[in-house]
């Protein structure tokens, strides 16, 4: 399984960890798009820690991660559905010229991590305020301001894979220890990983490096993939939405409509030949007279 999370238990620490690993679907969400390095870099952070986030919870729907800003990156978006299918994109106005926040998104950039559900429970957005020098800061000390659970994540990523780990102590009332070091321990052990192992090696050979003194459970792993959620059909509802007229019109003046999905880049385009099959059930309506009769 190349493209995968697993969940883990640190239990001599009181720690509950996750892993993920992307290989596949890192390079398909820099398929259409060529990012600059730095841009790339904490796009891919992004997809990672969404993929952690959304697996410490339980949720029917999807997670945004998003940080808007100011600065040469003006937008980066990761959404992450309860199943494991990730999207996401990154707009940026000038390449930035080092990989801190400040250069990133600029000064007063916000983070937001948002839950909507399709059933069963109420939406959640939580923003903050994005500080620390990584995207791992940040993560961090909103999950310690808003959820006050100690959070530790570490990514790692390349040009054609992605991979993370977020460390959370245990709350209290999970406990099966007394001991204060445990989560400390367990995170000091977590950094000594180098981005090579963090990208290289199995997990379980990489959890034994870190941990064969203490006692690790590790569970099953769950498969992730890139999915964007658009399809033609989609676009055929939008546009069938907005009416016959106004389609009539934009092909009048542009010849021809393209429509360019957010998260994937995925660009549909509709002729006036396309117009016709959408619209053909519509009473009253007539192909334009410029088709092309292609015989029976």
């Amino acid at each position: 399984m190349k493209d995968f999370r697993q969940r883990f238990l640190i239990e001599s620490c009181d720690v509950r960890g996750q892993y993920i690993k992307l290989d596949k679907a890192w390079q398909d969400a820099c398929a259409r798009i060529e990012y600059p390095e730095s841009v790339s870099q904490v796009l891919g952070e992004a997809f990672v820690a969404a993929g952690l986030l959304a697996a410490t919870i339980k949720f029917d729907g999807k997670l945004t991660l998003q940080v808007r800003g100011p600065g040469n990156i003006h937008i980066l978006v990761v959404q992450v559905t309860n199943d494991g299918n990730l999207r996401g994109l990154a707009r940026w106005q000038a390449i930035p010229p080092g990989n801190s926040l400040t250069e990133l998104f600029g000064q007063e950039a916000q983070l937001t991590i948002a839950i909507e559900a399709t059933r069963g429970a109420e939406p959640y957005q939580g923003i903050v305020a994005l500080e620390g020098e990584s995207l791992s800061d940040a993560i961090r000390q909103y999950f310690e301001s808003s959820e006050q659970l100690k959070t530790h994540l570490q990514f790692a990523v390349s040009e054609h894979s992605a991979s993370g780990l977020l460390l959370q102590a245990l709350p209290a009332d999970a406990k099966t220890l007394d001991d204060e070091d445990g989560f400390t321990r367990a995170v000091a052990l977590a950094e000594s990983f180098s981005d090579d192992e963090m990208l290289n090696k199995d997990v379980d050979r990489l959890l034994h490096l870190a941990y064969h003194q203490e006692v690790v459970r590790v569970f099953d792993a769950e498969s992730v993939a890139f999915q964007c959620s658009c399809s033609r059909e989609r676009i055929d509802g939008m546009l069938q939405g907005i009416g016959l007229k106004e389609v009539n019109d934009i092909l009048e003046e542009q010849k021809i409509i393209e429509v360019t999905c957010e998260f994937c880049d995925e660009t549909y385009r509709y002729d006036r030949v396309d117009a016709d099959a959408l619209f053909s059930a519509t009473p009253g309506y007539e192909a334009s007279s410029d088709v092309p009769d292609v015989g029976h």
